[in-house]
């Protein structure tokens, strides 16, 4: 076997950074060896890697004949398995009853088999119409008519009883509808647009969403929640400083206590030794004013209040004038509004509830919105297939904030029953003893 020359080995040499080590004392054995190897595989018909794969692969449906015959020496198949492997050329025999063609020339009546056991269409829609309703039920249910079946706000008409016809006859006080029943809902939304019934869904909450949609999704969701977690965090620090500040300031001595009990004490004093400086005593008193002095007061009082009413004309018809003035520039604005664009009766339904801002003062009640469902997953829950996901959420609760958020609900508290207190007594059966006889 000849041997095959390769490069020398530079096994000294530390680093090919120099010009002059570029193309000095290289080893390309390896190169040249998968040259060598294509070349091989170009004269035997092709490079394997360039094939396709039906012409490197055969796929055997037949099978081996010699395994088969080895398998069937170790494993005879049962009887019952070979005979029910055989199938005959000739087709089965139809068993189904046909109408018979050939005739004797006479047309015979059919003749209909009498059966007992069977319940006849008309008795089996009665009794439908018994256990379902039918057709009475669903006319007392829908309504095809515009006008409501039932209108609770109409006057009711009291039935007296003729036993009772000698009593006065008292009429109760007739209940009306409120005003603001015909109005329509005020939505809760920023711009005053109602939100659709079933919002359209953000794409990045699909259970096979788009990379780029859940994640600015995910970037959305993260940072309300980083935002509502550093406000709960700012407010319990200013709880706690104002705690802390209300403890130091019970904690400090009263001095103003301190300073009234010292002032009552000197007062105390000087009552008992006397004043020690009558010099209070030789005041002179205030004289009585002269007839022009007190018409001099009296006209600067009218002249004062007259003045006020000036200063209060002037800014009455000032608030005034401001009001016109408001109402011309809200007129203005709608007119533009209506030239410029038609204001749309709902909010898009590719608009997502969450991107929507909503109205801080117009709300129904005390209680708070509920919040949103947070529909989102994080990277180790998405599922590739939708028989692997599992169902989450709840339409109720958002079909009720939903009926919120357009105003035709009230947001509500849940109600908190309190427990009834659990009073514990001991038993007093020991006591319940008799003495053997």
């Amino acid at each position: 076997m000849a041997e095959v020359l390769r490069a020398p080995a530079q096994y000294k040499q530390p680093s090919r950074k120099g010009k002059r080590a570029w193309r000095k004392n290289i080893d390309i054995s390896e190169v040249n060896e998968g040259l060598e190897e294509v070349r091989d595989q170009l004269i035997q018909g092709g490079v394997v890697s360039e094939k396709a794969a039906a012409d490197l692969f055969i796929a055997d449906t037949k099978g081996d004949d010699v395994i088969q015959k080895s398998y069937l020496k170790t494993n005879k198949p049962l009887k019952s398995d070979e005979i029910l492997a055989q199938r005959s050329s000739v087709p089965a025999l139809d068993t189904r009853k046909r109408k018979s063609i050939v005739t004797d020339g006479i047309i015979e009546p059919r003749q209909k088999k009498v059966r007992d056991n069977y319940v006849k269409p008309k008795e089996l829609e009665r009794l439908q119409n018994i256990a379902y309703g039918g057709e009475k039920i669903q006319k007392d249910i829908i309504n095809t008519t515009d006008r409501p079946s039932y209108d609770p706000w109409a006057p009711e008409e009291l039935v007296r009883d003729p036993q009772f016809s000698f009593l006065d006859k008292h009429e109760p006080k007739p209940v009306h509808e409120p005003r603001t029943l015909r109005h329509a809902p005020l939505s809760l939304a920023a711009n005053g647009k109602s939100f659709p019934t079933v919002p359209k869904p953000h794409a990045g909450r699909s259970y096979n969403p788009d990379f780029h949609d859940w994640s600015s999704l995910l970037d959305r969701e993260g940072a309300k929640e980083v935002s509502a977690e550093e406000k709960r965090r700012n407010d319990a620090a200013a709880d706690a400083e104002r705690i802390a500040r209300a403890q130091a300031i019970a904690a400090e001595p009263d001095l103003e206590s301190a300073a009234e009990d010292s002032a009552w004490e000197s007062e105390w004093e000087g009552i008992q030794s006397g004043p020690e400086d009558e010099q209070w005593m030789r005041q002179k008193r205030p004289e009585r004013k002269t007839p022009a002095q007190r018409n001099k007061a009296i006209r600067r009082k009218v002249e004062e209040g007259r003045v006020k009413h000036e200063r209060k004309r002037k800014e009455k018809e000032r608030q005034v004038e401001r009001m016109k003035e408001l109402i011309r520039e809200g007129r203005e604005r709608d007119e533009k509004n209506k030239e410029v664009t038609k204001v749309e009766e709902s909010i898009s339904s590719d608009a997502d509830e969450g991107e929507v801002e909503l109205h801080r003062r117009r709300r129904f009640g005390s209680a708070k919105i509920p919040e949103a469902s947070l529909d989102v997953v994080l990277a180790d829950e998405l599922q590739d297939s939708l028989r692997l996901l599992k169902p989450e959420g709840s339409l109720l609760r958002d079909r009720y904030r939903n009926l919120i958020l357009n105003g035709k609900l009230e947001a509500r508290r849940i109600a908190q029953h309190k427990k009834p207190k659990q009073k514990a007594t001991e038993k007093w059966s020991y006591k319940d003893w008799k003495v053997p006889k």
